[in-house]
């Protein structure tokens, strides 16, 4: 295999590496605000969105100082022109975190708004090939946003390094991009800067999995409207979008100039000078003519030109990619690999939480717990289930892997039970983190020395109750009014104060 002959920008930018190619500022798309606000919602309207809003894990912390949660490390992970990122280590749950710092002194307005944005679009987003965020803390000088953090370096570095990328090997990546974004795709999401410098491995495993990163350019789109910014990265950007006329299939894309990548070593579309590359991009002409293409099969050349072909409307979608016979032959059937997957099922089986504050206890630490190794094996069941690759199990998906366990009569019984007790957030599908949460090992996760560490993670003033300024801290974000939070406390006592006792007893009952 060739060497990667693309010049990676000397200095890392943790803040964003996109090459804007137009200079207009960028407009942000528009975002929902929280309907908790809205004063004509009844009060069960406003209990079932409180839930909602209880059971979102990443939570914007005004009023906590994070060098009170968090003792942050040095050196810098990466830094830039106005941001770091560094390794943070939790000081009651000793989980350690990357936490990247943005300076409001360095920074402009229109950077603190894209870093903000970017945190907003991924608030939304719950995949397992897509960086998760945690939680968010700002002050007068800086914000901190804290996700977990991934260990095996970026795609772009382990091109340069390899020798020798196999056609298992590339179409393995490949596929969990398309998964992911299939899922952004689906939930009208579009990157628009995908490139192997934004896309890491979870792990130092090359082979396990991989996850998109450097949302700063995406944003909500309308798919009865074309996009009209020129922006993204010259070797990876679409010729629609040099043309500001274009739809989320620029991503697409841009997978097919990875693809290109990762089995040859060098770009499709190559030049001495931008304007060189952008002017070939625009052409849109690749060929496989060089020997390193001598190897390479039939089936992964008619894949890449599915993905650059030219017209966006003949391109595939990601769903489509997904199912080309290249990256469903190359990857072994999964269904024949889950010797895990009884368990898995029967636990979701077993879940049920019946108290709004016990599910977001719960989800918070799983969260905060569950490690790359407790959800190696989860992640290819729930996969397996995912059958139309869209990351969310349909009714009609956990249906099926039920029938794998029970006869139609009984799963039928039981979908729907399972469905209302997993689907915390009402969408009418079960999410990966929810998934997560319901197939996991309970008694595991909530065990004596996990619940001490939640519960003194939340008891801010260690006085040994949890309050509900407290849980506001942790869940509330500002809008979940104090008589709801009384109703909640109510569930757990006539109190509006949770001892230790109580805080267990509670979380318990979920395990057994």
């Amino acid at each position: 295999m060739g060497q990667l002959c693309i010049e990676k920008p000397k200095q890392k930018h943790p803040e964003n590496t996109l090459q804007e190619l137009n200079q207009k500022p960028q407009n942000q798309p528009q975002t929902q605000e929280s309907s908790l606000l809205n004063p004509n919602l009844t009060e069960q309207e406003i209990k079932e969105k409180t839930q909602i809003k209880l059971l979102d894990s990443v939570n914007t912390h005004q009023n906590q100082a994070i060098h009170d949660i968090y003792q942050i490390l040095s050196p810098p992970l990466g830094s830039g022109s106005y941001a770091e990122v560094r390794m943070g280590i939790h000081k009651v749950l000793g989980i350690t975190r990357a936490i990247k710092i943005i300076s409001k002194l360095k920074a402009s307005n229109e950077e603190i708004t894209r870093v903000l944005h970017e945190a907003e679009i991924l608030k939304k987003l719950d995949h397992p090939n897509i960086v998760k965020i945690l939680e968010i803390y700002q002050n007068s000088q800086q914000i901190f946003i804290v996700t977990e953090l991934y260990t095996g370096g970026e795609l772009f570095d382990a091109i340069a390094e390899s020798q020798h990328f196999s056609e298992k090997e590339a179409s393995t990546i490949l596929k969990q991009v398309l998964q992911g974004l299939n899922y952004c795709h689906q939930h009208k999401i579009v990157h628009r800067d995908i490139k192997p410098e934004n896309i890491v491995f979870e792990s130092k495993d090359k082979r396990g999995t991989i996850k998109i990163i450097d949302f700063g350019t995406s944003r909500i789109f309308d798919p009865h409207q074309k996009m009209n910014q020129k922006i993204g990265t010259p070797y990876y950007i679409a010729p629609e979008v040099l043309k500001k006329k274009y739809d989320e299939k620029c991503d697409i894309w841009s997978c097919g100039v990875l693809a290109y990548i990762l089995l040859c070593g060098y770009p499709p579309f190559n030049g001495k000078s931008e304007a060189k590359i952008l002017e070939k991009v625009e052409q849109g002409n690749y060929d496989f003519n060089s020997e390193e293409w001598d190897i390479i099969t039939e089936q992964a050349k008619d894949f890449i030109s599915k993905l650059l072909e030219k017209d966006p409307f003949k391109r595939y979608t990601a769903e489509q990619a997904l199912k080309h016979t290249w990256i469903v032959q190359q990857n072994d059937d999964i269904q024949n690999q889950l010797p895990q997957i009884d368990r898995y099922l029967k636990n979701m089986k077993t879940f049920k939480s019946t108290k709004q504050i016990q599910s977001a206890i719960y989800q918070y630490i799983v969260n905060q717990f569950s490690t790359q190794e407790d959800k190696s094996e989860l992640l290819k069941t729930f996969k397996a289930l995912d059958t139309n690759n869209d990351g969310q199990l349909s009714r009609q998906e956990l249906l099926i892997g039920l029938k794998k366990i029970m006869n139609e009569d009984e799963a039928i019984e039981e979908v729907d039970r399972i469905m209302k007790d997993i689907d915390q957030n009402n969408s009418g599908s079960i999410d990966y983190s929810e998934f997560v949460a319901a197939s996991i090992n309970r008694t595991k996760f909530l065990s004596q020395d996990r619940l001490s560490k939640t519960f003194k993670a939340i008891d801010k003033d260690g006085n040994g109750q949890i309050s509900i300024d407290e849980l506001k801290l942790i869940f509330g974000n500002g809008l979940v009014p104090d008589q709801i939070w009384k109703q909640i406390m109510h569930e757990v006592n006539d109190k509006e104060e949770i001892s230790f006792q109580d805080f267990s007893e509670l979380m318990q009952n979920l395990a057994f």
